[in-house]
């Protein structure tokens, strides 16, 4: 199987203050980690800036343009009491946003089997008008719109396995049927979203939450008993994952007590569903993931089972 991987140095440069956890590091962990043998077939690719038009069907231009002169020209500015902006940070944003939207016109053009977006910031806690948890522009969302209005794609599935609920993604896709979202949580937990009662208005929300402290069995059963069915139900054309790797039980953001091999194991059940329902088309964007080598460890597991390991 081919397998990219997209990222861009911008993700470097976005800063959000000494000590604020979603840091470069991050980036220079998960590189770190893919610089072993297994993965010198892992194909690099540098993401572009995401078009304009792909953003707008996500985020209205007036919020885009708030984000622009919101960023400073020196220091920091803080958006609200976790999601703060350096002068370099809207490079990373368009450039996060343009990995997901390239990621899926290789994708769905056959020129790769799987892609993975390794870029920051993360984007699922973005609304349509509003920034939060160290998101900006949703990403996944964007991926999602650019799939249906450039290549035509019918159904889109979402599966969100952060250790926080992407309150963003359910709420741009809540009244859409062409839409899938699925998301394992810890619950009660911020951002305070994702029970199961939230089902969207046309029962196209899916949410898996757990008590802190649940370790891989119960996320391996949350995914086998109640997302691969709906998974398998929903007959995808295109497989989308929000891959937050902060349910790891090293991470200091949260109280799941997941391991690697867990990211991994769950990323094939999901490749064994995109493979009988959409021809193995996925697509996997980073989000959290905040202890160093949990997370390095975590992304090689998951991106082995990308390429078919």
């Amino acid at each position: 199987m081919k397998t990219l991987l997209f990222t861009h140095a911008s993700g470097l440069d976005h800063e959000m203050g000494p000590g604020h956890p979603e840091r470069p590091d991050r980036l220079r962990a998960i590189e770190s980690g893919l610089a072993a043998e297994r993965f010198q077939l892992l194909t690099r690719v540098e993401a572009p800036r995401a078009p304009l038009e792909a953003l707008l069907r996500v985020h209205p231009q007036s919020y885009l343009d708030a984000l622009t002169e919101a960023q400073p020209r020196e220091g920091y500015a803080a958006l609200d009491c976790d999601t703060v902006m350096c002068p370099k940070t809207i490079e990373a944003v368009w450039r996060a946003a343009g990995g997901a939207v390239a990621a899926v016109d290789e994708v769905m053009t056959r020129a790769a089997d799987t892609a993975f977006v390794a870029a920051r910031p993360p984007g699922h806690h973005a609304g349509p008008h509003n920034p939060m948890g160290f998101c900006f522009v949703n990403n996944i969302a964007v991926a999602a719109r650019h799939a249906q209005a450039v290549h035509g794609v019918e159904r889109v599935a979402i599966v969100d396995f952060d250790v926080h609920h992407g309150n963003g993604t359910q709420e741009i896709f809540w009244s859409d049927k062409s839409v899938l979202f699925c998301s394992t949580h810890q619950a009660p937990f911020y951002p305070g979203t994702g029970g199961y009662n939230e089902t969207g208005e046309h029962g196209t929300i899916v949410n898996a939450p757990m008590l802190a402290g649940s370790t891989g069995d119960v996320f391996q059963e949350a995914i086998i008993d109640r997302i691969l069915p709906r998974l398998q139900n929903f007959s995808p054309d295109l497989i989308l994952i929000s891959a937050g790797f902060d349910a790891h039980e090293r991470d200091p953001l949260g109280g799941l007590r997941f391991n690697e091999q867990d990211f991994g194991e769950v990323t094939k059940r999901l490749m064994d569903v995109a493979d009988r329902k959409c021809g193995g088309r996925v697509v996997s964007l980073l989000e959290g993931g905040y202890d160093l080598e949990g997370l390095s460890r975590s992304v090689c597991a998951h991106i082995q089972a990308l390429m078919g390991a």
